[in-house]
């Protein structure tokens, strides 16, 4: 069993204390599932106002479902379709404020207000994409979007194939 002292005072602290954690639970590991397995569970337990956190793995041309923590979700996504499928065009990180506003928008859950999609690339390859949703409007900000990123920058080595 794992056990992390994650804060949960400021953003900084919690990513701080996150992305040590991810570092923790995913170094030598030479998994991709069992890491991303983990990194979704520990976004789960310790980033407050989520509904949804998990992988799509990039898989024959399309976003595959990877491991998640939350309600059942799409399993394939073409790329360019939706939030996810924005990230894996564009290789950019996605922030949307309001995915009902967002055009061609994928409701996997009718709950989720807002998400943060972020591309995972190594040596320039999109492995996959981290996608958090949100049942609250606005819920992620430059810092969780600089966090995730982290994260995702970190754990891109350890999630080869």
């Amino acid at each position: 069993m794992y056990t992390f002292d994650i804060a949960q005072g400021t953003k900084a602290d919690l990513y701080r204390d996150l992305i040590a954690a991810v570092d923790a639970i995913t170094s030598g590991e030479p998994d991709a599932v069992a890491n991303m397995a983990n990194v979704a569970a520990l976004i789960w337990e310790h980033v407050p106002g989520l509904n949804w956190s998990g992988f799509y793995r990039m898989v024959d041309s399309e976003l595959v479902l990877g491991p998640f923590q939350g309600k059942a979700a799409c399993i394939r996504i073409a790329i360019g379709k939706g939030v996810c499928g924005a990230a894996a065009a564009t290789l950019e990180t996605q922030r949307i404020e309001d995915v009902h506003a967002f055009p061609g928008h994928i409701a996997c859950d009718a709950a989720s207000q807002s998400e943060l999609v972020v591309p995972i690339l190594h040596h320039g390859k999109l492995l996959a994409v981290l996608d958090l949703d949100s049942p609250h409007l606005a819920r992620f900000d430059a810092e969780d979007q600089a966090g995730m990123e982290a994260i995702c920058a970190l754990i891109a080595p350890r999630i080869t194939p």
